[in-house]
């Protein structure tokens, strides 16, 4: 198959693909993960990739760079059917991949990580560290960071930390770059350069693979779309020729309004209360992250939080978790004053689902009923111990509850799907007992389905009595999901409305810090 590329002022004319994938399936044990699936990858274009968790997208990805073979079927490059012995052999090829999950040395700097592996030198012997050092500077600017090349990794934001995973692609000089979620933890600004950085790559004449679960960001880059679904390529199309409504529809065989839950809240008293809550910035104790916000959130109530990367969402929830120093204010639980740290916030009802669950929210050596348990194990002591088979008990109803999709308590949690690990850490949280849930986005890096099942799971809980306070960056959420609806800028409550009382437009400037008329 050719592709046709239109390139402003210039005359149409066929390509053929620079990377093709054939007939190729791939199965694991009983597992059938592709089914038959062919792919054509046209150079100078964006190809994106749609599909739900366990779709199939990360294995075709995996056979694509070489990471996994496939079962039967065949991948060619420049027209030839090719089998590469490693990712490094594709990688030499020209064929580059940045995964979902990052792949850096926390220990290491930024500037060691850029070029693990792929180290300069002087005559094949001396790493030339000066060398490094301006290539790294170079790349990092051309994504707008200003970052210091000796900063170690571990150090920087996670917002960062993805930035440093594709400036170490782009040194590569790859012909075909797969990427898979490289936006999940960038701002807005963020994004709009890493946009600019492909135009200028596709520009170049390189292939794009892209795989996002946020899909109007991703049909604003793509110039073709395909949707896998079950493991079989159910859809092809021009960009131009669709839209959220049929992409959706193509993934997950129902229509985007279904997606959200329906709720007639019930709301009871105020459970939360924050008064003149500021926060300092990390990064920068001279500047507040939080400052003076005041808000509060009702039983059976739940409250969204949007804001753009920057605007203070997560810092003012990891104060109100215990995980952050408050500046100045107060945060008030059923009326009486809150302090301590995170497991004394916890005692008192408060938990967090924290934005990036692998760092953060869970501990991957352990078992799926190993993580669920581990911040309540003090409901299972008695005389000293504790009692497995109550802990077993509460980790098997808790896996019902939130519909964890598993093998069992003793199932590696590596094994689950990224919906369902985020499922555990809410598990986690609820099994606390809390009175308050709040989640710092709560759909990162989930599938449009999963994303279903959590809001379900939110829902849910505030229909038991629970007051749910969570933050999220997708316009479609803030929208849809909250019965009311806070938003934040540049560290300040810019706008408390009630649901349905917003329009994008005036979301978007409220979020950007350009519309303050109805600052809170």
């Amino acid at each position: 198959m050719t592709t046709t590329t239109h390139r402003p002022g210039t005359t149409t004319a066929p390509v053929a693909p620079v990377l093709r994938a054939v007939d190729v399936t791939k199965v694991y044990g009983g597992t059938q993960a592709l089914k038959g699936v062919s792919l054509d990858i046209a150079p100078g274009r964006v190809t994106v990739l749609f599909g739900e968790n366990g779709a199939g997208k990360s294995t075709l990805m995996k056979i694509l760079s070489a990471v996994e073979s496939p079962t039967t079927g065949y991948v060619e490059l420049d027209g030839q059917v090719v089998e590469f012995g490693s990712a490094r052999d594709a990688a030499d090829r020209g064929i580059s991949i940045i995964h979902q999950e990052l792949s850096l040395c926390p220990n290491l700097s930024i500037q060691d990580n850029l070029f693990l592996g792929r180290e300069r030198t002087r005559g094949g012997v001396l790493v030339d560290g000066s060398a490094q050092r301006a290539l790294a500077t170079t790349v990092l600017r051309r994504l707008d960071e200003t970052l210091n090349p000796d900063q170690p990794v571990g150090e920087l934001r996670l917002g960062q930390q993805q930035l440093v995973e594709i400036a170490r692609a782009l040194l590569q000089k790859a012909r075909i770059l797969i990427m898979d979620e490289p936006t999940s933890a960038l701002s807005a600004p963020e994004v709009e350069i890493l946009f600019q950085v492909i135009r200028e790559l596709t520009g170049q004449g390189v292939a794009i693979v892209y795989i996002s679960h946020h899909l109007e960001e991703a049909l604003d880059i793509a110039d073709d779309v395909a949707v896998l679904r079950d493991g079989s390529m159910v859809a092809v199309a021009a960009a131009a020729d669709v839209d959220l409504a049929w992409v959706v529809r193509k993934m997950v065989g129902r229509e985007q309004d279904e997606l959200f839950p329906v709720r007639d809240p019930h709301l009871g008293p105020v459970v939360l209360e924050t008064i003149e809550l500021s926060v300092a910035d990390a990064a920068n104790p001279d500047r507040l992250a939080v400052d003076g916000v005041s808000l509060s959130v009702r039983a059976s109530e739940t409250v969204g939080i949007y804001g753009l990367m920057g605007s203070g969402r997560t810092e003012l929830l990891e104060c109100l978790a215990g995980r952050l120093h408050a500046e100045s204010g107060q945060v008030l639980l059923r009326g009486g004053v809150v302090t301590g740290n995170v497991r004394q916030r916890i005692r008192a009802g408060l938990a967090l689902v924290p934005e990036d669950r692998q760092r953060d929210g869970l501990i991957q050596t352990m078992s799926v009923g190993q993580n669920l348990s581990l911040a309540a194990l003090t409901r299972f002591v008695r005389r000293l111990f504790v009692s497995r088979g109550r802990e077993r008990a509460a980790v098997e109803s808790m896996i019902s509850d939130v519909t964890v999709k598993t093998a069992g308590p003793d199932a590696p949690i590596g094994s689950l799907s990224g919906g369902n690990q985020q499922k555990v850490v809410i598990g986690k949280a609820l099994m606390t007992g809390p009175r308050v849930l709040l989640l710092d986005e709560p759909s990162r890096g989930v599938d449009v389905a999963a994303k279903a099942d959590v809001f379900s799971l939110m829902a849910k809980q505030a229909e038991r009595g629970l007051a749910v306070l969570f933050t999220t960056s997708e316009t479609e959420e803030a929208l849809h999901i909250p019965d009311r609806l806070l938003v934040m800028a540049r560290g300040r409550l810019v706008a408390d409305v009630r649901a349905g009382e917003i329009t994008r437009d005036r979301l978007m400037r409220l979020a950007d810090g350009a519309d303050t008329t109805e600052e809170a």
